[in-house]
């Protein structure tokens, strides 16, 4: 069964920006956009280079190994459907952001 896990304050993490955190057995990269937190797995599908190290703008991140660009909220590539990296769902309480430790939407 799929939980939650803490990986920071709200406050640790600046608008703009992203962190690698792990999450259970998963490396995951934990974006800031001005509209909430996004959890997408640690690895782009090209040839797994972290994408936490990406090149952050307006809701795209740009792998910094090959350029291949994917949507921060769905995770999907921004030129054609050619792959998506995996989500996880991210939750706030009590100030704490938590990280479900299985890709996927929960509800």
């Amino acid at each position: 069964m799929a939980s939650y896990h803490p990986v920071c304050s709200v406050d640790a993490l600046a608008v703009g920006s992203a962190r690698a955190v792990t999450v259970g057995t998963h490396s995951v990269a934990l974006f800031r956009l001005e509209d909430g937190y996004y959890a997408l797995e640690d690895a782009c599908p090209h040839q797994g280079a972290p994408i936490s190290d990406g090149y952050l703008d307006h809701g795209e991140v740009t792998c910094s190994w090959h350029a291949w660009c994917f949507d921060i909220r769905s995770g999907r590539m921004i030129l054609g459907d050619l792959c998506v990296i995996p989500r996880f769902d991210v939750r706030i309480e009590n100030a704490m952001v938590l990280v479900c430790d299985e890709p996927g939407e929960k509800v």
